[in-house]
Formats: C-alpha cells, structure tokens, sequence
C-alpha cells in the first residue's frame, strides 16, 4: 500500500466575495444608486429648465453628466461619494489646532501663566 500523503488545494477566485455587486463584482450597489440620484438631480435641470438647442443641450450633458456618474460608480479611496462627504465633514468638525511651544524662545512669564489658567478652565468645563 501506498502511504503518500495527499494535499488537497484548491484556488479560490479572486471575485469569490463579489456576489452582492452588480456587473459581475465590478459596481457596489451603493455606488450604483448614488449615481443614478446625482445624475437625475443634475440631469433634469439640464434637461428641462435650460433654454438652449437640442445639439449644444446634448453637449453639455455629455460634459457634465458622464464624469459625475462615472465618479460617482467608482467613488473615491473605496468609499461613496456620500460617505466621503461624511469623512469631510467629520474631520472639518473634530479637526483640532496644534501648536508647540518654540525651542530656545523666551517666553514671557505672565503669558505662560494666562495659557495655564486658560488650560485649568477647559479641564473643568
């Protein structure tokens, strides 16, 4: 009888997680909704309300509406659009200032002491 040992390995697809995605794992679902909303909203404006001829009408959409939803399917570093946005106006919110006390600067003892008393008011509130 034969002892030989057996490995059994299998290669896993690289799309084996994309079945919740749309056109074979290439577009999130998200993605997709986000830009056919944001090329409704900026297209039916275009559409509709501006006065021009049908040729330069056409122009202007094709300018204006294939790169947005093309941006808005790929969205950007990962995320959608809206959750970019999110991030933004995360960081605007918490963003903090830093500032660092300068090397070999003599500072005056009354300002180091209005920055202390400043200090011990927020760490009470």
């Amino acid at each position: 009888m034969n002892d030989r040992e057996y490995e059994n390995i299998y290669a896993i697809p690289s799309n084996y997680t994309d079945s919740g995605k749309l056109l074979g794992g290439m577009i999130e679902p998200r993605n997709a909704a986000e830009a056919l909303s944001l090329v409704l909203v900026v297209g039916y404006p275009e559409l509709m309300l501006i006065s021009m001829p049908g040729t330069i009408r056409i122009v202007v959409m094709t300018v204006t509406l294939i790169p947005l939803g093309v941006v808005a399917l790929m969205g950007i570093g990962g995320d959608s659009l809206y959750q970019y946005l999110g991030h933004i106006i995360h960081y605007m919110v918490r963003r903090r200032k830093l500032t660092m006390r300068r090397v070999g600067y003599n500072y005056d003892l009354a300002q180091l002491h209005r920055r202390k008393k400043k200090q011990k008011k927020a760490k009470k509130n």
